[in-house]
């Protein structure tokens, strides 16, 4: 889709009416080792995820400071800006347009203009398209500064009480079961706690869906963070899945929803066992068959190419280690 031509601001102009405050506001130049040169640069602004008394002031001030402010919905941000009396241009940039936006973006850029952009609530490029404006600025040696705000992510885990020395953020799961069921065959190999973005409607199922790799494993279900009704629901998954059966016929779920899958210090010790398992298994297993290849007098090339792609691995890999066990 394409801007409505009311919000085709993108197009190169000069610098607006904000662009003095927003050199005013720039005043920290970037660090003398860096390689961002260009006066233009870009602002993530993290905004809040639910509780508007969670914006920050460094916030409001960088988006009214701002000659133009990139958004995914400016339904959405419009009710921010009005709060806080903002009236920097917004710009619909959500992922459906925002790459082929980034051509005039930078253009923008180079032309000295700040860009601010926000997400529909919490910190941009974390589950949404906030990442791709980031790298292209970057790699245009442009200045990608950070407004930290609320964080869903690390809202849930501090909520779980769960231990998150090591966690692992999946972000939304596939949608298809076939691939949901592998994501989580993989999930359930790594040695950290997992945070889990989950619609209300589908909780259940996917709760039922991990199950069958976490079998008796502790999950925190974390709903409406830092609004009125903010509520943490923490028990075995199996357990969770019967309360929210419960549950359903007399209020149904609600409210947007974090999972986070506790991981035990003895659930990390088995599962970097399974992996130290797993490499000394395909080790030995593949100099099992370079040995017997090597007494059906196969050459090193043709081995290596059978191995490599009997194994998945890169076909040097495998010459090299056939000429290792030959000499």
């Amino acid at each position: 889709m394409r801007l409505k031509p009311q919000d085709d601001s993108l197009k190169l102009a000069g610098a607006s009416q904000g662009a003095s405050s927003s050199v005013e506001l720039s005043a920290h130049a970037p660090s003398a080792l860096s390689q961002q040169t260009q006066a233009g640069y870009v602002s993530l602004v993290g905004t809040p995820i639910g509780n508007l008394s969670d914006m920050s002031p460094r916030a409001v001030s960088v988006l009214k400071g701002a000659d133009v402010l990139l958004c995914e919905d400016t339904r959405v941000t419009s009710k921010l800006l009005n709060h806080f009396d903002i009236h920097t241009k917004l710009i619909r940039a959500d992922e459906n347009v925002l790459p082929e936006k980034i051509p005039a973006i930078l253009m923008r850029l180079a032309a000295g203009e700040h860009i601010a952009l926000v997400s529909d609530a919490g910190m941009p490029g974390v589950s949404d398209p906030g990442q791709v404006l980031a790298d292209a600025a970057l790699n245009a040696n442009y200045r990608v500064e950070v407004i930290p705000g609320p964080s869903a992510v690390l809202s849930a885990l501090a909520a779980s009480g769960f231990a998150m020395s090591n966690f692992y953020f999946e972000g939304f799961l596939p949608r298809k079961t076939s691939a949901l069921r592998k994501r989580l065959h993989v999930l359930a190999r790594i040695p950290a706690t997992l945070v889990i973005y989950e619609s209300p409607h589908r909780v259940l199922q996917t709760l039922q869906e991990l199950a069958e790799e976490f079998a008796h494993v502790r999950c925190a279900l974390v709903r409406e963070l830092t609004k009125i009704h903010e509520d943490c629901m923490r028990d075995t998954i199996e357990d969770l899945i019967v309360r929210l059966q419960a549950a359903e016929h007399v209020r149904p779920l609600r409210g947007e929803c974090v999972l986070v899958v506790e991981c035990t210090p003895e659930r990390a010790r088995e599962c970097l066992d399974n992996l130290e398992r797993m490499d000394t298994h395909v080790a030995r297993t593949l100099e099992d068959a370079i040995a017997e290849g090597l007494q059906h007098h196969i050459s090193p090339s043709a081995l290596a190419k059978q191995l490599a792609h009997e194994f998945d691995i890169s076909k040097s890999s495998v010459y090299n280690k056939i000429i290792a066990i030959s000499m």
